[in-house]
């Protein structure tokens, strides 16, 4: 059991690595698209959908 934790806990260890480098690269190719405060308008929100009459 010990050695199945202990594989768990390096899996889990590389994983995490694995997402902060696909987030940093996610961080870097996402930078083009970013706006000052005056260009940046809000987005519209979508149209809540009537609740049905229960």
């Amino acid at each position: 059991m010990t050695q199945q934790n202990a594989a768990l806990v390096e899996e889990s260890a590389a994983a995490a690595q694995s997402l902060r480098d696909q987030a940093s690269q996610l961080a870097d190719a996402v930078q083009v698209f970013r706006l000052t405060t005056a260009q940046a308008t809000p987005l519209a929100r979508p149209a809540r959908p009537a609740l049905a009459a229960g």
